[in-house]
């Protein structure tokens, strides 16, 4: 069955650019932070934003001022949690990891792979994709916050101050 009636699509057609017009508007009011994929915490409001689209387009229970206030609630929340954690580090701490430098001058640092659970054959896929294949040319990788590898292309051979402040000094 292709569809139960006509009503339920225009239900959804209806629901879906109001609840899509209502999360843009409640987006555009809190900011870009609200969607920077920064670190997990991050990652997990936008999927939980996601979630409560489809949950206001596809299920009957739920009315559209309900799925907007949860919207706001989710978009709230993460306002809140970001704006103390700039201003309270034990916050900051406890939400957001920290970045980790896995590869420095070609040495692969195994206790850091298996602290946060990196294979050498992810960090060689990182540094294929970032241009470098040759390890001698890589000062280092970082696992960032948001799950991405940096890869930090040597500058020059005596050059590793820009090294130090790598994952502000994160080792």
């Amino acid at each position: 069955m292709l569809f139960d009636s006509v009503s339920g699509l225009a239900r959804v057609v209806v629901l879906g650019a109001s609840a899509y017009l209502a999360l843009i508007t409640i987006l555009r009011i809190s900011g870009k932070r609200t969607l920077a994929k920064m670190n997990a915490f991050d990652l997990v409001v936008t999927i939980a934003l996601g979630s409560t689209l489809a949950t206001i387009l596809l299920t009957k229970d739920v009315a559209l001022a309900e799925g907007v206030i949860g919207f706001a609630v989710l978009v709230l929340l993460q306002f809140i949690i970001a704006f103390l954690a700039v201003r309270y580090r034990w916050l900051e701490r406890l939400v957001k990891s920290q970045a980790r430098i896995l590869l420095t001058d070609g040495a692969i640092d195994q206790r850091a792979l298996r602290k946060e659970r990196v294979t050498e054959s992810e960090i060689h896929c990182a540094i294929r994709a970032s241009g470098l294949g040759d390890l001698s040319k890589v000062a280092a990788v970082v696992l960032e916050t948001d799950g991405s590898f940096s890869v930090v292309a040597v500058a020059d051979a005596g050059d590793r101050s820009a090294l130090r402040s790598i994952a502000g000094g994160a080792a």
